[in-house]
């Protein structure tokens, strides 16, 4: 494969790229550009293209690298051909041709993610007043929360903790939402005798907000993205009854609907509860102003 035309491809700005699939950028902070990821669903921006070493990264996955890679998560596929022929039609650039003398010239490896991170115990600051706008008190938030302080390329941050199976930690602040990898779903086992009920919520917000309206029975799991709904499988399979609070979006419905199918009658919607919202912890939102 001709390298000049490789290059070429690597040069693409992630922007303009990203524009030719329908994607523009929700803000701009000096050289990065940040999006709401273009190929999952989210409501907050998570996915950054600095645009000084044109590269990427989806902090809700924790992955990145340069186009090709970010092709490749477009497309389902670490082919490096496949990458190359989804950017050669997206950019309508002529298709490379492989000449079998040459070896494949590889993408460069992604950049790097979180730095020296600590988890350590939340205790009352801004964070606990950013999960107090959000209805959930500090003794249901210093049960299952943590503080997380961590780095990326050199700078300290800091933000709320929920661990995963995997040992990775969803993280959350007023001004951030990501994910220290490795991505997986959460558990919270129920205390006492073992339950053959389980609560399967979408996020971990909507995880608190339950456990701040007393509405958790059983065991509880926390998909963390609804693209983890396999990778919960494993946890539900002996459960008799599955208690869905899943955002009432198309992607909950989806979800629901993957959840149905496999678990049929053990599955009960519970979105009802919060009918008109687009999931529990808004509904919470509004059920504590009315309140006050």
């Amino acid at each position: 494969m001709e390298r000049m035309e490789i290059d070429a491809m690597r040069h693409i700005p992630l922007a303009d790229f990203l524009a030719r699939l329908g994607h523009e950028p929700v803000r701009r902070s000096g050289n990065e550009l940040w999006y709401r990821a273009p190929y999952r669903n989210e409501r907050t921006p998570s996915f950054r293209v600095n645009v000084a070493k044109q590269l990427w990264y989806d902090f809700g996955l924790g992955k990145g690298g340069d186009i090709f890679t970010l092709a490749g998560e477009f497309i389902g596929s670490n082919d490096f051909m496949e990458q190359v022929k989804f950017i050669a039609e997206t950019a309508n650039m002529p298709m490379p041709v492989p000449e079998v003398s040459k070896p494949t010239f590889l993408p460069k490896p992604s950049e790097p993610a979180f730095e020296g991170v600590e988890a350590v115990t939340l205790f009352h600051s801004p964070l606990t007043d950013y999960l107090a706008e959000r209805g959930i008190p500090y003794g249901i938030a210093s049960r299952y929360c943590c503080r997380l302080n961590y780095g990326i390329l050199g700078k300290r941050y800091f933000a709320v903790g929920f661990p995963n199976v995997a040992g990775g930690f969803e993280i959350r602040s007023r001004f951030f939402k990501g994910c220290v990898p490795p991505k997986d779903v959460s558990l919270v086992k129920a205390e006492g005798s073992p339950s053959d009920v389980c609560s399967v919520f979408e996020g971990f917000m909507d995880f608190l907000s339950a456990a701040t309206l007393g509405l958790e029975t059983g065991d509880c799991l926390v998909l963390n993205s609804v693209a983890n709904v396999e990778k919960a499988m494993r946890y539900l399979d002996g459960c008799g009854r599955i208690d869905c609070y899943l955002d009432r979006d198309e992607a909950g419905r989806r979800t629901l609907e993957i959840l149905k199918g496999h678990y049929e009658e053990r599955v009960c919607d519970r979105s009802a509860l919060y009918d008109g919202c687009k999931d529990l912890n808004e509904y919470l939102q509004l059920a504590t102003k009315k309140e006050q």
